[in-house]
């Protein structure tokens, strides 16, 4: 095998999986910018990962069903919790996000603390495998991203932003997003995808998702090609190279007079 033939066969499954992630985060972390709420993805995937971390203390299979259930389960109890504070003390909610996901984070460290394999196994929740991104598991989360693209740009834009329904569907849909993308890239790639792109963009009052999908696309195959003649983790790659590039777009855009 050529390392052409095998470069390619590593590269394409993770970046398939990077361009499923950008095409759920970016315009949900739009919304998430507009409302203020910037941590509720490390909040919800660290949750998430909790569950992970859960289901593999009590004997579960790391790759079943019953881990998968654990962690979509947790994923969406933070979720509804996060709704309920919304809509009882909006004016802390970003206060209560930051405190859910610190105690989600030392719980998860408790828990690993007597596993031999616990930094390791933190390391991964954290930074990603998205290298070893397997292709068939890519077809199951590409369904359920479409389901999600499909309510969140057809029932959701017509329930309307402050309605209440919308408003538990947007943290719903958020928790079941988070539970697939953390699983695939890890928590830092799922914050940096969501936020980067929507804050570069923020000063565009046209074309601003397509902006944010070029953006999040070309920085995961920048990232995945440095990593891959470099040696170099690719996870803390993209992070860096997404940055760098989102603050230079920042800089680079001027205020748009909206239509």
């Amino acid at each position: 095998m050529s390392f052409d033939t095998a470069a390619f066969n590593i590269v394409w499954p993770a970046l398939l999986a990077g361009l499923l992630v950008t095409a759920t985060h970016v315009p949900l972390g739009i919304q998430v910018l507009r409302r203020g709420i910037v941590f509720i993805d490390l909040a919800v995937a660290q949750m998430a990962g909790l569950g992970v971390i859960v289901a593999d203390r009590l004997g579960f299979e790391p790759q079943g069903a019953a881990v998968q259930f654990a962690a979509l389960g947790a994923a969406l109890a933070g979720a509804l919790l996060l709704n309920w504070t919304d809509r009882r003390w909006p004016e802390v909610q970003e206060a209560v996000i930051g405190v859910s996901f610190i105690v989600a984070a030392n719980a998860a460290i408790l828990l690993l603390a007597t596993n031999p394999h616990g930094a390791e196994n933190l390391k991964d929740l954290l930074v990603g495998q998205i290298l070893w991104a397997d292709p068939a598991r890519l077809g199951v989360v590409a369904v359920i991203y479409a389901v999600i693209l499909a309510l969140w740009f057809g029932v959701g834009e017509r329930a309307g932003p402050i309605s209440e329904i919308w408003r538990a569907r947007f943290y719903l849909l958020f928790a079941v997003a988070v539970t697939a993308s953390v699983q695939l890239v890890g928590v830092y790639l799922v914050f940096t995808t969501l936020i980067v792109p929507a804050l570069a963009t923020r000063r565009m009052a046209r074309g601003r998702l397509v902006t944010g999908y070029a953006l999040g696309v070309l920085c995961y195959a920048i990232g995945l090609g440095i990593s891959l003649f470099s040696d170099l983790p690719p996870g803390p790659l993209i992070v860096c190279t997404m940055a760098g590039m989102g603050f230079a777009l920042f800089l680079i855009l001027r205020p748009q007079a909206p239509t």
